[in-house]
């Protein structure tokens, strides 16, 4: 008898996306072993959705839900989306907008609402999970909704819950008056053992709490919250459920993200046509930003959410002096006015060594990630990371700090043993993130057999969602 999953989150590809989040909870689901799992996806239908999407789903049912004093109308619309089944919970009140997130207060009662509303419409949709598997704290309160409902319905007793935290930073926090007249929950659980934190109530740890397994994105990052460092405030209660927690690194879609038969970039390659199809790709990509096309000058790239986590002020510390050697700096990106403003400055002072695209496109992301021979990722934390596993795919080695999944996934590279698919250094410090950009422009310029040895590793490593979806079922079948 197959196991049946339900996967919980604000966002998933192709129907919505701010994040790697959405990523996860598109492409997993379609690799786990449908002989076992019967896993669907339950998401907002916000109206912020395109058009081309909205227009393919089926309504199913509705009810309407008590959330405390508020009657509130729950609509569940569906569509199957390469194999998967999605449902989609719908209330234009809370999904409306322009952009699936808000304001805090907003978004608060509005994953409030979700949260219960999932659970809710389970009898009506006649799907009784073994397992809810609720991403981030939009899904917070999915175990603690379901810790409440046991006690009034058999039809949730024994429904088990797993916690994913994508990033720690995001807890979804409030005034805990404000969340108990949201979430009509007693006063029961709102005390330091459960929701309450730093005087607020929170919705991550809530999950955290109540779930019966936690799982992050790494596993170095599932060790480093559980220090006051990385922990956010909440690596009290990580260290306390150490023994229910597992990092799972996060993969990549393989048919989306494959230079053999990508169709947004150029040319097409492999690890063993890498040489002639990514010059052609650098070439492409020079031409695009408006960059002098050399083959032999050194072209790194950047796609990312510009913000303080992703080590941009590094990158302000030194970016004048790595301006200095034989480079070229294409970025791709937004997020915080200060690091736009920056790139956009760079762009201008240095316009013939760096091209700075502030805004977000997945055509010209491609076209980095195969044009460009060095990826730049200096994070101050990251739980997973993706784009150092799209630049690995691309045979682009990335240069990496050593925290989360860049550990993880990232071997830098050892000149002696031959051995290695990247760079990396230790320090959050940017005279060190340079010294290992110019050891990485060393070994391109000085031992070109080396750097193509060490694309080809890149190329060959493997991660796919297939390793991932194995621990994740081995999981479940444990639980």
């Amino acid at each position: 008898m197959k196991k049946k999953i339900l996967f919980v989150a604000s966002e998933s590809v192709p129907f919505i996306k701010t994040g790697g989040l959405a990523d996860v909870v598109g492409s997993l689901p379609k690799y786990y072993d449908k002989e076992k799992f019967d896993v669907r996806v339950m998401l907002p239908k916000y109206m912020s959705m395109k058009d081309e999407w909205k227009e393919k789903l089926t309504y199913k049912i509705h009810i309407y839900m008590d959330l405390n004093w508020r009657k509130q109308y729950v609509g569940v619309l569906t569509y199957e989306y390469q194999g998967i089944l999605f449902y989609f919970i719908d209330n234009e009140y809370y999904f409306g907008g322009n952009y699936p997130y808000g304001e805090a207060y907003t978004d608060i009662e509005k994953f409030a609402f979700f949260s219960k509303a999932c659970l809710s419409v389970l009898p009506a949709i006649e799907f009784r999970p073994d397992i809810i598997h609720c991403h981030d704290w939009q899904a917070g309160l999915v175990p603690v909704f379901l810790d409440h409902f046991r006690f009034a319905n058999d039809f949730y007793k024994g429904i088990k819950t797993v916690m994913t935290i994508h990033n720690l930073k995001f807890q979804g926090r409030w005034d805990i008056k404000r969340v108990q007249d949201i979430t009509g929950l007693p006063p029961y659980y709102f005390t330091s053992d459960k929701l309450e934190a730093y005087k607020d109530a929170n919705f991550l740890k809530g999950g955290i709490v109540y779930a019966d397994k936690v799982t992050t994105v790494s596993h170095t990052y599932a060790n480093e919250i559980q220090t006051p460092f990385y922990g956010e405030g909440l690596d009290g209660i990580m260290w306390s459920r150490r023994n229910d927690m597992m990092g799972i690194l996060n993969g990549i879609d393989y048919e989306v993200f494959n230079p053999a038969t990508d169709e947004l970039i150029k040319s097409t390659f492999s690890s063993v046509t890498f040489r002639q199809g990514k010059a052609k790709d650098k070439a492409d990509l020079q031409k695009f930003c408006n960059l002098p096309v050399d083959s032999k000058v050194m072209v790194i790239g950047i796609v990312s959410r510009l913000t303080d986590q992703k080590g941009f002020d590094l990158i302000a510390r030194v970016f004048e002096e790595l301006m200095g050697d034989q480079v070229q700096v294409v970025v791709l990106g937004t997020g915080e006015a200060r690091y736009e403003n920056m790139f956009k400055h760079y762009d201008w002072a240095f316009n013939d060594k760096c091209s700075a695209h502030i805004y977000y496109d997945e055509g010209l992301s491609h076209k980095i990630y195969a044009g460009c021979d060095a990826f730049l990722m200096p994070s101050l934390f990251e739980p997973c990371g993706l784009s150092q596993l799209m630049s690995l795919r691309y045979g682009t080695l990335p240069i990496v700090r050593e925290t989360g999944g860049l550990v993880d996934t990232v071997e830098p590279f050892n000149e002696y043993e031959k051995t290695g698919t990247g760079f990396s250094f230790s320090n959050y410090n940017a005279h060190e993130m340079l010294a290992a950009i110019r050891y990485a422009e060393r070994i391109f310029y000085d031992k070109k057999r080396d750097w193509n040895k060490m694309v080809e590793r890149a190329m060959n490593k493997d991660f796919s969602w297939d390793n991932s979806a194995k621990e994740y079922e081995s999981m479940y079948e444990a639980l």
